[in-house]
C-alpha cells in the first residue's frame, strides 16, 4: 500500500507545485479540493466530480457526525463507499462547525460541549472523539481538532487559544490511528498576530505532522491581512509537507496564496455561487442574474469544456437561474468547479515550465478587471 508522501517537483520563489501520494491516489498540487459537506459535492454526480478536474474532495466531520453518524458510515463501508468517490478524501475536526453554527457551546481543556443545529440535542467534542470519528469516515487526510476564535479579538484571548489548541493537536496526534496511506494534518492558529503565527507553526513542527493547515483566515480580516499573516507563516513550515489554506477562497485569493507557498485550498464558494446564479471565468466573475444576459446567444465562456459552456447561452442560462429551475444549480456549479480546476490546472503547468511570475500577474490583472457585481 503506498504510504503518504508529498513530492516537490518545482519551485518559484515561495510558490511550489509537486504531488501528494496517497493509497487511493495521487493529488497534483497546488490543488483545489470541491467542498462535499454531508458525503456530497451539491447539484454534482460523484463522477462528474472527477470529469471536472478534482484529485480530492473535503468531508465534513461535524456535519456528518451529526448526520447520518460515523458509526453508520463505518458499518455501511466508509465515507469512500457511502459516497461513491473512490479517489482521496480530507475531512476537517469539525471545530470551525462548531464555534460557528452552535450558538450554546462551553469550551473546556477537555472538549467542547455543544448543541447540534439540527435538533439542539447535546454533543460533545474532543480531539480524541474528533480523531474517532475520522477513523470511522476513513478519510485519507485527517485534521487536528482546534479551536477557532472569532476576530477581531485581543492578543490575549489568541494567546490562551492558541495555547489550546496546540494542546489538542498533540492529543490529536496521539489519538491518530496510523494506517499506510493516511495522513494527519496540524492546524496553525494565531489571528493575524506574526509572532503567534510563528510559535503555532513551530510547535506543530516540533509535535511532527504529515501535513500543516493554516486555519483562522478568510473571516472577515481582507486580504490583504490574509496575505501578511501567510508571508509571516509559511517560511516557518517544513519545506517536505504539503501546507493548507482552510475555507479559501476567491480565485485572487488562490493565487495570491500559491505566490506565498501554499499547496491545497477548500472553498465553498465556486457551489454555493453556482447555485445562486454568480459564474467564475478567466476575466472575472459573471452574475447570470443581470438582464444584460437575457438576449446573449454566446456561451458562458467559449474556451471552457463544460456542459453549461458547450450546449448552452448565457440568454438560456439567465432564464433558468430566474425561473428557479434545479438544472440552473447543476450546470453552473459545474460550470464553476471546472473553472477552478482549470485555474489549478494553469497554476501546476506555470510553475512547471517556468512562466509562473508572468501568468500571476496577468491573471490578476484580467481577473480583477471585469467581475460583475450583483
Amino acid at each position: 500500500m503506498t504510504e503518504f508522501r508529498f513530492e516537490l517537483t518545482g519551485v518559484s520563489g515561495a510558490a511550489r507545485t509537486g504531488v501528494i501520494h496517497t493509497s487511493r491516489g495521487d493529488i497534483r498540487t497546488p490543488a483545489f479540493m470541491p467542498v462535499g459537506t454531508a458525503a456530497t459535492v451539491k447539484a454534482m454526480l460523484p463522477q462528474s466530480v472527477r470529469e471536472t478536474g478534482a484529485d480530492i474532495l473535503l468531508g465534513n466531520t461535524y456535519h456528518l457526525m451529526l448526520r447520518p453518524g460515523s458509526e453508520r458510515i463505518a458499518r455501511l463501508g466508509g465515507l469512500h463507499k457511502f459516497m461513491g468517490w473512490n479517489l482521496p478524501i480530507l475531512t476537517d475536526s469539525g471545530g470551525f462547525q462548531v464555534m460557528s453554527l452552535s450558538k450554546l457551546r462551553k469550551i473546556t481543556e477537555e472538549g467542547v460541549s455543544f448543541r447540534s443545529h439540527i435538533d439542539g440535542h447535546e454533543e460533545f467534542l474532543s480531539p480524541e472523539r474528533a480523531m474517532a470519528i475520522q477513523n470511522d469516515l476513513g478519510s485519507d487526510i485527517q485534521m487536528v481538532l482546534d479551536e477557532c476564535p472569532a476576530l477581531p479579538a485581543s492578543e490575549d484571548v489568541l494567546e490562551k487559544s492558541l495555547a489550546l489548541s496546540m494542546r489538542w493537536a498533540k492529543r490529536s496526534k496521539n489519538a491518530f490511528v496510523r494506517v499506510p496511506g493516511r495522513a494527519c494534518f496540524g492546524i496553525v492558529q494565531g489571528g493575524t498576530v506574526p509572532h503567534l503565527r510563528r510559535r503555532s507553526a513551530q510547535e506543530l513542527w516540533q509535535i511532527g505532522f504529515d501535513g500543516y493547515a493554516i486555519g483562522g483566515l478568510a473571516v472577515g480580516e481582507g486580504q490583504a491581512a490574509m496575505f501578511e499573516t501567510l508571508e509571516a507563516t509559511t517560511s516557518h513550515l517544513p519545506i517536505d509537507r504539503p501546507r493548507y489554506l482552510m475555507g479559501v477562497g476567491k480565485p485572487d485569493d488562490i493565487v495570491g496564496a500559491v505566490l506565498r507557498g501554499i499547496d491545497m485550498f477548500d472553498c465553498v464558494l465556486p457551489t454555493r455561487s453556482g447555485r445562486n446564479g454568480q459564474a467564475f471565468t478567466w476575466f472575472g466573475t459573471v452574475n447570470l442574474r443581470n438582464a444584460k444576459h437575457a438576449d446573449d446567444p454566446e456561451p458562458l465562456e467559449t474556451s471552457c469544456p463544460c456542459p453549461a459552456c458547450r450546449q448552452f447561452s448565457r440568454a438560456y442560462l439567465h432564464h433558468v437561474v430566474k425561473s428557479g429551475e434545479i438544472i440552473a444549480s447543476m450546470l453552473l456549479t459545474w460550470h464553476n468547479l471546472t473553472f477552478y480546476q482549470s485555474l489549478m490546472a494553469e497554476v501546476r503547468a506555470a510553475l512547471s515550465e517556468d512562466r509562473w511570475d508572468a501568468f500571476a500577474d496577468s491573471f490578476q490583472a484580467s481577473y480583477l478587471a471585469t467581475s460583475e457585481g450583483a
